[in-house]
């Protein structure tokens, strides 16, 4: 590998907030680093700031420009830094984002230091809507996990424990690589079944209670999904199938020790879906049919299966039960649920 680190910033439309995310990458402490740019056809002049610092800053040199042929999306995007990368750790920084200036430093020595796969630094939530900064911190436990399984038992057994999103993890190439991981190609979404996937592939991690990421969450982000006034269903039925496929490869993972655990979490993701088309109903087009709806929580296991779970037996089989329910009456009773729990209004 020619650099120790790449950091792969995809680009698309986001003149706005390209110069801070360049600054934060530029200014990394640490030196032997790949500032691996993805041109994504966008037209609002983003790439030509990239070019200027590629020409004019000192680290110029490192920034390496890779286009796109068209727009392809998120997805794809991802995909081709994958392919392109010249490091031997990748990290992914979106291009409406920043990072501290020590954050590969501080990532890359716990990597070398516990011969990590990955390693996760904790990161800063930062809204800005209607003129109002709210900042929240998302901070991890300091720990190392360093046998076979243990990372995977402790993601699947607690659901919110870990990010589902891809940037600020220093990712080994070689995992990437010869497990030949992908992101799907879509545009929201796009990394969830990578990152559902990577514990089942790795054993050595580590996370850290530094905050080295700040999160952007404004209306024009591409993540603020809810913040629409018109949401398209073709773009849910994308999520729901990518989704899907985590559920029907799961059959890889039948024998491990972590794979009840992993199948609630992954249900426990479609509930969530359903809640959020019913939530949104009034602005999806075209509609959801209840059936489509309830069809969401078809569990890819039998009855069977799931009743010789050692464990989380009854949460996968209530699961399970509600996929097979008559579509008016699973509708009825997630709103019962969703308003319950606060998902739905």
């Amino acid at each position: 590998m020619k650099y120790e680190v790449t950091i792969g910033i995809p680009v698309y439309n986001v003149g706005k907030y390209i110069r801070m995310t360049m600054e934060s990458a530029l200014a990394q402490t640490f030196g032997n680093i790949e500032f691996l740019v993805l041109d994504d056809c966008g037209t609002d002049g983003s790439m030509d700031i990239v070019r200027e610092y590629q020409q004019n800053h000192p680290r110029g040199k490192d920034i390496r420009i890779v286009c796109q042929p068209q727009n392809g999306g998120i997805g794809r995007a991802r995909n081709r830094i994958i392919e392109e990368a010249q490091g031997r750790y990748l990290f992914f920084l979106d291009a409406d984002d920043t990072i501290i200036p020590n954050a590969i430093e501080l990532l890359y020595e716990n990597a070398v230091k516990y011969k990590a796969e990955l390693v996760y630094g904790s990161y800063q939530r930062i809204e800005e809507f209607e003129g109002k900064i709210n900042k929240r911190d998302c901070c991890y436990p300091c720990r190392q996990f360093l046998n076979e399984d243990e990372f995977a038992v402790k993601v699947y057994s607690d659901y919110g424990f870990l990010q589902a999103t891809i940037w600020n993890i220093l990712i080994r190439m070689d995992v990437l690589q010869k497990n030949q991981l992908r992101f799907k190609a879509i545009n929201y979404w796009e990394d969830f079944t990578l990152t559902m996937d990577l514990p089942t592939y790795v054993i050595r991690v580590v996370l850290l209670p530094d905050i080295t990421y700040h999160y952007f969450c404004r209306n024009d982000s591409l993540s603020n999904f809810q913040k629409r006034q018109k949401i398209s269903k073709k773009e849910i039925m994308d999520t729901i199938q990518a989704v899907q496929e985590i559920k029907d490869s799961s059959v890889r993972i039948r024998e491990k020790c972590y794979f009840p655990q992993r199948m609630q979490k992954v249900m426990i993701t479609d509930f969530y879906i359903v809640c959020s088309i019913l939530r949104n109903q009034p602005i999806i087009a075209p509609a959801f049919s209840k059936r489509e709806i309830r069809d969401v929580m078809r569990s890819p296991l039998t009855i069977g299966e799931i009743i010789r779970f050692h464990h989380t037996r009854l949460v996968n089989v209530f699961l399970y039960l509600l996929g097979v329910l008559p579509p008016s009456v699973f509708v009825w009773l997630v709103k019962k649920i969703g308003k319950r729990k606060g998902f739905i209004l």
